[in-house]
């Protein structure tokens, strides 16, 4: 039966994926990869001949009708990002709307997606939690951080390396630098690492090494 699947791929080491994956992502008509150049390292490695179109917030606009078309018409399609769940601060929303509201079968298999490590090995409380993925850049970031301020839930935030720095100073602005906080980066690879400790703490051990990597922030919630 015609269906789009949602893949996870791993977040760095290639062990992580499932058996299931690889069954799903051999057996589809077509894959479609956020870059192709990333996947295919990881299809090659899998020894996965499935061919592969490129999918990627500049172009999954354009692309939807089409591949909502394809699958109508019998193909059977698997969606991948370049880490992780797609759909997760990674394109995937909207074709798996599109496919619902055109009553297509969707699956997703569970597997990898780096904020679960990164929360579970924080030590902060993951009862209650609240994913907030990339901050706004600029306009709207004073706002989510002035309404997160009174949040007190855990909180999840993505991070790029560049950026790390300039986002641990305002959450000591907004939080208090007494305020708990866990920073998980290269999650799975070889330097994973994670940082624990107050806001103030953390922000002078990056201050002291240059921050590398792609980084999971776990702050607590306010007391």
């Amino acid at each position: 039966m015609s269906k789009l699947y949602i893949v996870p791929t791993p977040i760095g080491n290639l062990e992580d994926i499932t058996l299931r994956a690889i069954k799903i992502l051999k057996e589809v008509d077509l894959i479609l990869a956020e870059d192709t150049r990333t996947s295919g390292k990881l299809l090659k490695h899998f020894e996965i001949q499935t061919q592969m179109h490129s999918h990627h917030m500049h172009n999954e606009h354009k692309m939807i009708d089409s591949i909502v078309k394809r699958i109508q018409n019998g193909e059977t399609i698997a969606l991948i990002s370049d880490a992780g769940t797609p759909a997760i601060s990674d394109p995937g929303f909207l074709l798996t709307r599109a496919c619902v509201e055109n009553n297509i079968d969707v699956e997703c298999l569970p597997g990898a997606t780096a904020f679960v490590p990164a929360l579970v090995n924080s030590g902060l409380p993951n009862d209650k939690f609240v994913f907030e993925g990339f901050l706004p850049i600029k306009k709207g970031r004073q706002t989510r951080l002035l309404l997160l301020s009174e949040e007190t839930r855990t909180m999840i935030f993505y991070e790029s390396p560049h950026k790390l720095i300039k986002t641990l100073t305002q959450f000591i602005e907004y939080f208090g630098e007494q305020r708990k906080v866990s920073v998980s980066r290269e999650l799975t690879k070889l330097y994973e690492e994670t940082v624990r400790g107050t806001l103030q703490e953390v922000l002078t051990h990056f201050k002291g090494k240059a921050p590398k990597g792609e980084f999971v922030v776990i702050l607590e919630g306010k007391k």
